[in-house]
């Protein structure tokens, strides 16, 4: 991963199933495709679906922020940026970037809080020393980045 970008890791085009009756892309689908966003950086930690099929933990959003910055229309290719922007023993909170790669613009962003759980018991729990360690290589590659506008972004009029 080159310290100079955020990690890139979902590209697609916008399905015709994902137009709305306005003719752009609906809500729902920028949030499916941060999603997918999310599963790659996830599996990029060693926390994708056969690690939870393995131990039973895994990973769950608690929070998120969406913001639409334009639309984006059917065919258009998309690319989804993922930014470490800080991490504990239990949680990690990432920014979404998604761009038309047709067009060259930033379409929306996507703020998410995760926290590791034991879905056995319910509760969170610590990442294991694996994802542990690569959530550090990743926090140091980051560290050089500029934080996007948008974080932490609070919802007003």
């Amino acid at each position: 991963m080159d310290a100079r970008i955020p990690f890139c890791g979902y590209q697609s085009c916008v399905q015709p199933g994902w137009i709305d009756f306005n003719g752009h892309m609906n809500v729902a689908y920028y949030v499916l495709a941060f999603d997918q966003a999310t599963d790659v950086f996830n599996s990029n930690l060693g926390l994708g679906p056969e690690y939870t099929g393995d131990t039973r933990l895994s990973m769950f959003v608690v929070d998120m922020n969406v913001t639409y910055k334009r639309e984006l229309k059917e065919g258009a290719r998309i690319n989804c940026t993922t930014q470490l922007l800080e991490f504990d023993a239990k949680k990690l909170r990432i920014f979404h970037q998604m761009f038309n790669t047709t067009e060259g613009f930033l379409a929306a962003t996507n703020e998410i809080i995760m926290v590791h759980v034991d879905l056995q018991t319910g509760r969170s729990c610590p990442f294991p020393e694996p994802a542990l360690k690569r959530l550090q290589t990743i926090a140091r590659q980051h560290q050089s980045l500029l934080i996007p506008e948008g974080v932490g972004r609070q919802l007003s009029l």
